[in-house]
């Protein structure tokens, strides 16, 4: 689902997709090849809506959700030390015994071999150097996730490099 101004919001099943339009509150934008339909109506499956008034949503509203799914997307399903895309892990570039917190600043997705190597230790000290520095997602991240996988049509909605499939 696509707020007004094409920024992806969520992601919500085809019959509350139909509701919405029906109830003219959206509009489809792509259409699945399959048709849908009822006794009295057809229609296309829709696969990407979107509304057609603006909704407000909090700025920080994806700010607390940290989960190892979201790091993993954030971080393109890639071990941000050395690249490598199996067994992920999370790592806190600063160990919390050090005073790291956990906040998206220092937690990185890490495969367990580098996980295990830096330990306790900041990355210099374990002589390894971060591919890109933590940040705080954007809020499309949210909207990956919610699915096990993001069709292709969605693409062009959401941030580059961001799926599992652009990371494999």
């Amino acid at each position: 689902m696509l707020n007004a101004t094409y920024e992806p919001i969520n992601v919500c099943t085809v019959a509350r997709a139909i509701v919405l339009i029906l109830k003219e509150k959206a509009v489809l934008q792509e259409a699945g090849e399959q048709v849908l339909r009822a006794a009295s109506a057809v229609m296309a499956q829709p696969l990407v809506i979107r509304l057609r008034h603006y909704v407000k949503l909090p700025r920080d509203r994806h700010r607390y959700k940290i989960t190892r799914r979201a790091v993993f997307a954030r971080d393109g399903w890639t071990c941000q030390y050395c690249g490598s895309h199996s067994q992920l892990t999370v790592d806190h570039v600063i160990p919390r015994s050090k005073g790291g917190d956990s906040s998206w600043e220092n937690i990185v997705a890490a495969c367990a071999p580098c996980n295990r190597r830096k330990g306790d230790s900041l990355p210099r000290q374990a002589g390894m150097v971060l591919a890109r520095a933590p940040r705080m997602p954007q809020s499309d991240i949210f909207v990956q996730i919610a699915v096990t996988r993001v069709p292709p049509i969605w693409s062009q909605y959401l941030a580059p490099d961001a799926t599992p499939e652009a990371a494999a």
